[in-house]
């Protein structure tokens, strides 16, 4: 299972500001995201590490086929970049940090309608 990738003590920051502990609840979100978008891919750009940390700056694309925060599926195509600081306790990840524009899908998914 996937849980085995995360150190017991895991935290999210998907902003700055805002942990959230716990890498089931983790999972749950990403597999959200891949019921909204069937397919999605991910290309990793570049990748940087030293001592306990591995960044890594990734594009991600897909096709909308499922609800995404209340936005239904159109099929609507969207395409962004994402920046992740991964960081590592005992040979597994402790903590996340991912910061990309929620803001700028929702508007690739809603171009041209009146949602």
């Amino acid at each position: 299972m996937l849980t085995g990738m995360f150190h017991p003590d895991f935290v999210l920051y998907p902003q700055i500001d805002n942990p959230r502990p716990g890498a089931a609840g983790f999972i749950d979100a990403e597999k959200k995201h891949d019921d909204a978008f069937p397919g999605i891919r991910l290309t990793v750009l570049d990748t940087v590490a030293e001592a306990d940390k591995v960044g890594a700056y990734v594009v991600v694309e897909g096709d909308q086929g499922g609800d995404y925060y209340g936005i239904p599926p159109r099929g609507a195509h969207m395409r962004f970049s994402m920046f992740n600081l991964f960081t590592f306790k005992d040979g597994k990840i402790i903590e996340k940090r991912a910061h990309y524009n929620r803001a700028d899908i929702m508007d690739q998914l809603t171009a041209g309608s009146a949602a």
